[in-house]
C-alpha cells in the first residue's frame, strides 16, 4: 500500500471543498472511515467526501463512480453513496476526488446481522436489481466476474499461505470446495453488472439487517456467480432464503462457481484479518471472524 504524500486532514478537506464546491464550504468535516483505497470524511449530515491515499487505483475507481452510479441507483433497492460533486487534481490535492451521498449504518464486519430472514430477502432483492445485462461500454472486472480458473494460482498461494500460519485446519475440505467449484461449467450469459466487492466492510447494517451498500470502485460487467459468494460472506445461516427471493434463480453451476468465489474471498478476508491483528501492512482485524465463518459453512457444504 502506497499512501499518498499530502497528509489528509480535516482543514485539507475544508480547504478542497472551498475552492470546488464552494456552495458547500460551511459544512462541518469530520472523519468517517480510512479503507482499503480511499479515505471518507463526513461533510455536514448527508454528504460525504472521498479522498484516495492507499492504492494507484483509486483514482480511475472513483472516475469509473462518478460516471456510472447515477444511472444505476435509482433502480437498486438499498441506499448507495450516489456522486454529486467530482473533485479535479489541484496544488493543494494531486489526485481526483468526490463528494458522495453519506449512507448511515454499520459495516457488517463491526457489526453482524441478527435478522437473518430479512436480510437475506433484502440481499437478493438489491442483487436482482443490480444484476441486469451491462451495456457494451461498462467495465471489465480487473480480476473479479471472469473465469474462476483465472485465479487458481492465487487461491494456491493464499491457501498455502493460510495453511502454514496455522489459519486452516482442513486445507483438504477447503481444496475440495475450490476443486468442484472450479470444475463446474462457466458462465455463457450476458455480462451482468457486478459490485464486485460485496464483503462484510462494503456492506451496511442497522437494526440487525442490511441498511446500504457501499465503495462501487470494483463495479464492472460479468458473471453473477462472483456477486453471489456474497451469500456466503454475509448471511449467516444456509442460503435458501436468498436463493427463493433472488431472480431468476441460478442454476447448480453458477451456485457451484460462487461458492468457490466465496471461497477465494474468505481465505483473503482470513490472512487481511491475520495481519491486522498482528499490526502488519494492510491488515484489518475485523475481517478476520466473519471470513472464519464463511469458510466453515463452505465446507459444511461438502460433508
Amino acid at each position: 500500500m502506497t499512501h499518498v504524500k499530502v497528509e489528509i486532514t480535516a482543514g485539507l478537506v475544508r480547504d478542497l471543498v472551498r475552492d470546488q464546491h464552494p456552495d458547500l464550504a460551511d459544512r462541518p468535516v469530520r472523519l468517517g472511515a480510512r479503507g482499503w483505497d480511499n479515505q471518507l470524511w463526513r461533510l455536514g449530515d448527508d454528504l460525504a467526501v472521498r479522498l484516495p491515499w492507499a492504492t494507484g487505483s483509486a483514482d480511475a475507481l472513483l472516475r469509473k463512480e462518478y460516471s456510472w452510479l447515477p444511472t444505476l441507483a435509482p433502480r437498486l433497492p438499498l441506499p448507495i453513496p450516489v456522486p454529486q460533486r467530482f473533485g479535479e487534481p489541484s496544488e493543494r490535492f494531486p489526485r481526483p476526488w468526490l463528494i458522495t451521498t453519506w449512507v448511515p449504518g454499520t459495516p457488517a464486519d463491526r457489526i453482524p446481522i441478527t435478522r437473518a430472514s430479512d436480510a437475506a430477502k433484502s440481499l437478493a432483492t438489491f442483487l436482482t436489481a443490480l444484476h441486469q445485462p451491462a451495456p457494451s461500454g461498462a467495465p471489465a472486472g480487473r480480476d473479479r466476474g471472469g473465469p474462476l480458473a483465472d485465479r487458481a494460482d492465487g487461491f494456491a498461494k493464499a491457501l498455502t499461505s493460510a495453511t502454514e500460519r496455522g489459519l486452516i485446519n482442513d486445507p483438504d475440505a477447503v481444496h475440495a470446495v475450490w476443486h468442484d467449484a472450479i470444475t463446474a461449467p462457466q458462465w455463457t450469459g450476458p455480462a451482468l453488472w457486478l459490485h464486485a466487492d460485496l464483503h462484510p466492510a462494503n456492506v451496511l447494517t442497522s437494526d440487525g439487517t442490511f441498511c446500504g451498500v457501499i465503495d462501487f470502485g470494483d463495479l464492472c460487467a460479468g458473471d453473477p456467480a462472483y456477486d453471489l459468494a456474497a451469500v456466503w460472506l454475509l448471511l449467516p445461516d444456509d442460503t435458501d432464503q436468498f436463493y427463493a427471493a433472488y431472480q431468476p434463480t441460478p442454476d447448480t453451476a453458477t451456485m457451484r462457481r460462487a461458492r468457490g468465489w466465496a471461497m477465494a474471498r474468505a481465505l483473503a478476508g482470513i490472512l487481511i484479518g491475520d495481519a491486522g491483528v498482528h499490526g502488519r501492512p494492510g491488515g484489518k482485524p475485523t475481517w478476520g471472524p466473519p471470513a472464519h465463518a464463511a469458510l466453515q459453512r463452505l465446507i459444511a457444504t461438502i460433508r
